[in-house]
């Protein structure tokens, strides 16, 4: 009896044993480490301006420069969209990015972003012009002759998050004289600012939104093209761009990162050239001035004002719908002014 007790006892301890080596055979010794993305390399989206290499090529010497000053790699998302450069934003695949005013007040009051800088220009002004672009023949080379028959014009514009290429040109020219660019042309193009130019001078198109900076650019790398375009139309004054960085880094990178910025082409000597030639072909820029969020507040009133405009414009069941909808508008608005207000580290 005490010899059947002490074989049971001997196999169940074995058994145990043995299932314990088998369970664990099936499992990792450790667990593998997680590399929080803040760790990792940091991802610079470009805003699209011509193509997305040709973005990408502008960029590179610059990033690499960023990358020594504050000791991460850096790596590049060059995309063809304003909405897939906003789309990899909401998945959390950017953590700094050079945006336009509707783009980085969406980032910034999405509570994704913090703003660092803002660009500056080599023209000194403090912000740029939305423009329309049409060929120098006619009939389609008047601004007249667009208000009045918009239905026989073919009309080539940004994405509609694109401050100058949709929000300015529809808020400042198009709906004040009961025109929705979406809906009274006879055909639309969408494309990037260089594009839309082409379009036109190549009779593809017959009006094309642009910027005074795009054009700019435009007159050096198009110029046989440049000479069959004219413009009908300028906006008031648009701020410029800016940097932001995502509001997870610590505030001491994202100061790196702002005095990198602010510094970028201001030395003297060889290295100053070299930097400064690096921001010309970067939109012809003069550098970077330090920012926080609140430079995004003429941004928040574009896009308010764009809103109510389209609400004011819009047929609606009743007063009351529309009345609802104005008040969502002043709403979000307030809350928006709030975010930007938040300026701290």
């Amino acid at each position: 009896m005490q010899a059947s007790m002490r074989r049971f006892a001997e196999f169940s301890a074995a058994f145990f044993r043995a299932a314990t080596l088998a369970l664990l055979a099936g499992l990792p010794l450790a667990a593998p480490a997680q590399v929080s993305p803040l760790d990792g390399p940091v991802r610079f989206g470009i805003l699209p301006l011509g193509g997305a290499f040709e973005s990408r090529s502008d960029w590179d010497p610059l990033l690499a420069e960023l990358s020594r000053a504050i000791n991460r790699p850096v790596s590049v998302l060059s995309v063809n969209s304003y909405e897939a450069l906003e789309q990899a934003i909401q998945r959390d695949e950017v953590d700094m990015a050079f945006l336009s005013g509707k783009m980085a007040l969406d980032a910034v009051t999405q509570r994704r972003m913090k703003v660092v800088a803002q660009v500056v220009r080599h023209d000194g002004l403090p912000g740029y012009r939305a423009l329309l672009l049409a060929r120098k023949a006619p009939p389609f080379n008047s601004l007249k002759n667009l208000l009045d028959q918009p239905d026989r014009w073919r009309l080539a514009r940004g994405e509609k998050q694109s401050v100058s290429g949709f929000i300015v040109p529809q808020l400042q020219l198009f709906l004040p004289n009961h025109i929705a660019m979406e809906t009274r042309f006879r055909s639309e193009i969408v494309g990037t600012h260089q594009a839309n130019a082409l379009a036109v001078a190549n009779n593809e198109a017959d009006v094309a939104t642009n910027n005074t900076a795009d054009f700019e650019r435009f007159k050096t790398r198009f110029p046989a093209e440049t000479e069959r375009l004219q413009v009908l139309w300028e906006s008031d004054l648009i701020p410029h761009a800016q940097i932001v960085v995502r509001r997870e880094y610590s505030p001491e990178l994202r100061k790196r990162v702002q005095a990198f910025l602010v510094g970028y082409g201001r030395a003297k000597g060889p290295r100053g050239d070299a930097e400064r030639l690096v921001l010309k072909s970067l939109h012809d820029l003069a550098g970077f001035v330090a920012a926080d969020n609140s430079s995004l507040q003429p941004a928040a009133k574009l896009a308010y004002q764009l809103a109510k405009q389209n609400a004011m414009t819009a047929q609606w069941v009743n007063d009351a719908a529309r009345e609802a909808r104005l008040q969502r508008i002043e709403s979000n608005y307030a809350d928006q002014v709030a975010v930007l207000k938040d300026v701290s580290p």
